[in-house]
């Protein structure tokens, strides 16, 4: 018979690792892909203790199985997609 300890769900984390420009490796912890005027956008967080904000990146496609993550210089389409990002987890995050 199964407890409520096995009925829950484990949550495990889908952890990317980037290279700053420094050339040191940094894992973040993907927290969505939000999809803005018909491009994607990679949401993440710095995966240790102290983050304080999260990074968002534009996403772009090689192949069908490697993209590859890009600043964004648009300050509007930033400030939009970190809305509709709030907007989507505003019960589960503080914003504030």
């Amino acid at each position: 018979m199964l407890n409520n300890e096995d009925m829950q769900e484990v949550y495990e984390p889908e952890i990317v690792t980037l290279v700053d420009d420094e050339g040191n490796e940094v894992e973040f912890e993907l927290l969505d892909v939000i999809e803005y005027e018909n491009d994607e956008y990679v949401i993440l967080i710095e995966n240790n203790e102290d983050a304080e904000g999260v990074v968002i990146l534009k996403i772009e496609s090689i192949d069908d199985e490697t993209e590859e993550y890009f600043a964004i210089d648009d300050e509007e389409v930033l400030s939009n997609v970190f809305e509709t990002f709030k907007e989507k987890y505003k019960d589960e995050f503080d914003f504030d």
